[in-house]
């Protein structure tokens, strides 16, 4: 049995990958990975899981998507946050409601969650985090006890704050719990600190939620701060995400 790799303290590392642009300088194969993209791949990931959807197959590209039309599944892209011409829906969590998504298999491409779901493959393993399942994914953290990786989506391999403030709750919520934090983790929690009393008023200042805002689309964004509202986990298994039992 592989043995954990622990810090020099002999705790086990929870760190904050702020760009999938530095995830070269983790080690990732030791690691259980949470990609998150909150604004809204992530978000959106959690809700359909939650809401019944059988799998959710995350692709790189609108080709690789497109290479499904005439199967059974629902496709859905966006890219700069607009749906794709001719495809089901994008990453709008409105659009993984049980009516649209129970019993369904989704096949879905976006601007940076998919993304930092390819690059990060050779973790040990991957799993989805959102405001929606914050609790639920710390305390199967916590119970993992393994190494942590953190994986922000950023915008086109660029940091931003909406990701790296979640980053921070789940770091707050480990703290404590037999993790050694390094400097981004010491910095995501004290955004966190800094933003949880009005996660709505202070997040109206990021750019990719005024780039939302400009769609038309705020509903998005004040929905993908609830917290807590599902408990179901996905999980990478192959190239599928399905919900972690």
């Amino acid at each position: 049995m592989k043995v954990v790799k622990l810090s020099p303290t002999g705790k086990l590392y929870v760190e904050v990958c702020l760009t999938p642009a530095l995830l070269p300088l983790y080690n990732i194969n030791d690691s259980i990975v949470v990609v998150i993209d909150i604004f809204r791949a992530t978000s959106s990931i959690c809700y359909g899981i939650d809401n019944g959807a059988t799998a959710i197959i995350p692709v790189s590209e609108v080709e690789e998507c497109a290479a499904y039309h005439g199967t059974d599944h629902l496709l859905a892209a966006e890219r700069d946050g607009k749906v794709v011409e001719g495809f089901d829906f994008g990453n709008s969590p409105f659009s993984y409601v049980p009516e649209k998504v129970a019993g369904r298999t989704v096949v879905l491409t976006t601007t940076n969650g998919t993304h930092a779901i390819h690059l990060s493959k050779m973790a040990k393993q991957i799993v989805i985090g959102s405001f929606f399942n914050l609790t639920a994914l710390c305390d199967y953290l916590i119970s993992k006890k393994h190494n942590v990786l953190l994986v922000c989506a950023g915008w086109k391999n660029k940091f931003n704050l909406e990701d790296t403030i979640f980053a921070g709750a789940v770091v707050h919520q480990l703290n404590g719990a037999s993790y050694k934090l390094d400097d981004s983790s010491i910095a995501a929690e004290d955004l966190y600190l800094l933003a949880k009393d009005d996660l709505r008023g202070y997040l109206k200042k990021t750019s990719h939620g005024e780039r939302l805002k400009l769609l038309g689309i705020e509903a998005d964004i004040d929905f993908c701060l609830n917290v807590d509202i599902t408990t179901a986990i996905p999980v990478l298994e192959g190239d599928r995400l399905v919900k972690l039992i």
